[in-house]
């Protein structure tokens, strides 16, 4: 019997275990938290199905979305349960079945040599992000993260890069984008357009096979602590203004032209060590010396609080 298989069948004996005290062990749950990265805003029924396909799971909750039709990107949030066993290793999180089913919505329903757009992407799936939650320890995140990618590279036969602590070395994500020419835009000096990876890496995936699909490209899946999204509009399209120097340690910045504007895209990587504030800030002060304006910026996501507290008021009322 091949070791899928018997994941397979550990996987339900964990499930159907589950379904005999589940109030119990929701109760007493620890929490991931996942972040999901489509390539994909301006269709309407393609995202309904991929909404749709996550619903199919109700022990997982989408807490919030995010769309943008000028990146033409959308990103979920999705919060459920992981269970231990008596070491503490995690075996097993509704949040592994909700995931894969909207992956492959996603596949099932968007081609990325039709796809375009102003924020670069390397896949349909572009990106798969892992944190942990309430109780939950990073181990947990990067066992989750694994999983995930397994799957993934064995359903659908997509290159998978891990990053961070579900990557052996920690390698992080920005070092494999740039080894993979994601900061290139491939039309018209700032936009993304059709695919942009040889049908063959260079560079062997940490799963799945060499060979790229044109029509869904690869997937990059990290766990890492908590980041802070914060995107800031600077009233200007002139990508040079965004390209200044002077960034803050452990914030990581992306200028994309958005509309008539350029927002830049911000991840605060320790936001409890600098916050928005201080990046705001130092935006401000930077494009004040190009005589360009600011405006104030906004996060595209909740904090790790709402979440949490969006997540029990949502699944309470699932159950009820």
């Amino acid at each position: 019997m091949s070791q899928q298989t018997l994941g397979r069948i550990a996987l339900l004996e964990c499930w159907l275990l589950l379904q005999k005290d589940k109030k119990k062990t929701i109760d007493q749950s620890v929490l991931l938290c996942c972040k999901l990265f489509i390539s994909e805003s301006r269709n309407r029924a393609v995202l309904d199905a991929i909404e749709q396909a996550a619903r199919l799971n109700p022990e997982t909750v989408i807490v919030s979305k995010f769309e943008d039709q000028a990146y033409n990107r959308t990103w979920y949030t999705l919060v459920s349960y992981v269970v231990q066993d008596i070491t503490g290793r995690a075996i097993y999180s509704p949040l592994q079945q909700a995931v894969l089913a909207m992956v492959e919505a996603a596949f099932g329903a968007i081609n990325l040599e039709l796809h375009s757009g102003t924020y670069p992407r390397l896949g349909v799936v572009d990106e798969i992000l892992f944190h942990p939650l309430a109780r939950a320890s990073l181990d947990d995140a990067a066992w989750l993260a694994k999983a995930v990618a397994a799957d993934i590279a064995n359903q659908f036969q997509v290159p998978v890069f891990l990053y961070d602590a579900a990557n052996p070395t920690g390698k992080a994500l920005d070092t494999i984008r740039r080894e993979l020419g994601y900061f290139r835009p491939n039309s018209m000096g700032n936009q993304w357009a059709g695919r942009t990876l040889p049908d063959m890496l260079l560079e062997n995936p940490d799963d799945g096979p060499s060979e790229v699909s044109r029509a869904r490209g690869i997937t990059m899946i990290g766990a890492c602590p908590w980041i802070a999204l914060y995107n800031i509009p600077i009233l200007s399209t002139d990508l040079s203004v965004s390209a200044r120097g002077g960034g803050l340690p452990t914030v990581q910045t992306l200028g994309l032209v958005h509309g008539d504007s350029t927002e830049i895209a911000c991840m605060l990587l320790e936001p409890n060590q600098i916050g928005v504030h201080r990046v705001q800030n130092r935006v401000e002060m930077l494009a004040a010396e190009e005589g360009v304006e600011v405006e104030k910026g906004y996060f595209t996501d909740f904090s790790q609080e709402r979440i949490i507290e969006k997540y029990m008021n949502l699944s309470s009322a699932q159950r009820d």
